[in-house]
């Protein structure tokens, strides 16, 4: 096993890779203690049998550039191919600020392919390569030097088996016609704002028990100082505060540093200096927040009349275009979009791109009454009326 620690070594492998079609890539990172992924490994191979022709690159060792794969990750003349790729392409955008191109991801083409939704990389190995794999090292501390033999046996495997899965999985894209299927998807992986997340956004994804515009500014502004907090200090959002003490401070709104006292779940350390500055100085700017820059929630969605059973026959259709495509359900429509539909919705994903070619288009024609659905045996049948 080769491990290349010396830019001079990375630039020779990336230009013998640049001569191969493709080249496969994955990445080791630790993110329990950091905001940002820290990158401590990145794996990488050719379609080729020789012994060097996977290695690990060490971005860890003393002096070693990235950039040389930066170059092979922007020659558009070879394929990088990733599986479950987001959060390594997080990684190199947050790094770098490029995406690699092309790319190819085999999570993606496998779901499109039929292995089911968000199929895992080990049942694809099972599946394709006819091997198992250890994943003993999985969860090991990536950052460690010396790694072990069983760490770089394990994080080889994740590049050597990924080229036959690859290959076989191009094939299939290609004799069923579903390339712009995957390229489609893989759009939105490439999309800056996938990654882009911004402070002022954060307090969407809180989860609260209450629409009250008031009480949502104050969690608004509180989620913003956390996020900006923990981006400055590259920390994880959960060492500023959790989730369920940021609903506490802004149900019980502390004005001083002893109320801060009186919490139940804030962390120890929150209540004293920068962090507890920082609560203090949030609650009272959501406090005093002009009406008019109070949040606005869309309640649009609850209030929706769905047809309960055109939402039942768009289930029995999705399932027969789905069993028939051979993708999962899910992926194409979940059962709250269905439910949308039957209420006259149409801005859901299911009524744009391949999702359209292989449900929308008939559950259009279904909603307007122009085709019925009958069974047949084991399977159901569309009915043009």
């Amino acid at each position: 096993m080769k491990t290349l620690k010396t830019t001079r070594e990375l630039a020779d492998f990336c230009k013998a890779a640049a001569q191969h079609p493709y080249v496969t890539v994955d990445t080791e990172f630790l993110r329990e203690r950091t905001y940002y992924s820290k990158l401590c490994l990145v794996q990488l191979a050719v379609p080729s049998e020789d012994e060097d022709s996977a290695v690990l690159v060490d971005p860890l060792a003393d002096g070693l550039s990235l950039e040389p794969l930066y170059e092979l990750f922007q020659n558009e003349n070879v394929v990088k191919v990733f599986h479950a790729a987001r959060q390594d392409l997080e990684i190199f955008w947050v790094e770098a600020g490029i995406f690699p191109k092309p790319l190819f991801d085999t999570q993606v083409a496998a779901m499109v392919c039929g292995f089911g939704e968000q199929v895992g990389y080990e049942t694809l190995v099972r599946k394709i390569c006819k091997q198992g794999l250890d994943k003993t090292s999985r969860f090991t501390d990536w950052s460690r030097r010396p790694l072990s033999e069983a760490q770089q046996t394990y994080a080889l495997a994740d590049v050597t088996h990924l080229r036959k899965i690859y290959e076989h999985l191009a094939a299939e894209l290609e004799k069923s016609k579903r390339s712009h299927w995957v390229a489609e998807e893989l759009r939105v992986l490439t999309d800056p704002a996938t990654y882009d997340i911004r402070p002022e956004e954060a307090w969407r994804r809180v989860k609260t028990r209450t629409n009250s515009a008031k009480f949502l500014a104050v969690v608004r502004e509180l989620a913003r100082f956390r996020e900006e907090y923990a981006q400055q200090n590259n920390v994880p959002r959960s060492r500023v505060f959790k989730d369920d003490a940021l609903v506490e401070l802004a149900s019980t709104k502390p004005r001083t540093h002893a109320d801060l006292g009186g919490s139940r779940l804030l962390l120890r350390e929150a209540r004293k200096g920068a962090i507890a500055d920082g609560i203090l100085a949030a609650v009272q700017a959501g406090v005093n927040c002009p009406p008019e820059d109070l949040p606005k929630v869309d309640n649009s969605r609850d209030k929706i009349k769905v047809n309960p059973a055109l939402a039942d026959l768009l289930r029995v259709l999705l399932k027969s275009k789905t069993e028939t495509a051979g993708v999962a359900a899910k992926l194409i429509a979940t059962s709250s979009e269905l439910d949308q539909i039957a209420a006259g919705d149409r801005d859901v994903a299911a009524m744009s791109g391949w999702r359209f070619e292989v449900f929308g288009e008939d559950a259009l024609k279904l909603c307007r009454g122009e085709i019925a659905l009958a069974a047949k045996g084991q399977t159901v049948q569309v009915v043009p009326l």
